[in-house]
């Protein structure tokens, strides 16, 4: 069974070309990949990732709105007692990497990332949730 990854666009963000493009990277790297739409909620996609049993959930985030959203993302991860790494993707200026990584962001991948460092960096997160189990 390969790994499942869930990803999803949280809020009013309506680009949505650059995760369908995303999600065919992950594919292509051998993952199942699971994509819940446009405007969810951090409740929306919390429940879809327990209810998929997903390994992992990538966000992207163009709203400028990831300080706000992918931390809810992570607390109602938790409320429902799931331990799921989020990456975030897409425009996150350098300052605000450390918070993310404060609000239990797993990583954080940028404009720019090549396919080979997206597919990378998820096999990462995943290997390092294997360790933690």
């Amino acid at each position: 069974m390969s790994e499942r990854i869930l990803v999803a666009k949280v809020g009013l963000d309506g680009h949505d070309r650059g995760v369908k493009v995303v999600a065919r990277i992950l594919r292509d790297a051998g993952y199942e990949v699971i994509y819940t739409g446009l405007f969810q909620t951090p409740e929306t996609v919390a429940a879809a990732a327990v209810d998929e049993d997903v390994d992992a959930i990538g966000l992207s985030m163009l709203s400028g709105a990831h300080l706000t959203l992918a931390p809810l993302v992570v607390e109602a991860i938790r409320e429902r007692g799931a331990e799921i790494p989020v990456i975030v993707g897409g425009i996150v200026p350098d300052h605000d990497l450390d918070e993310l990584k404060s609000a239990g962001i797993a990583a954080v991948l940028t404009p720019g990332t090549s396919s080979g460092e997206i597919a990378q960096t998820v096999a990462s997160v995943l290997a390092a949730r294997s360790n933690l189990q």
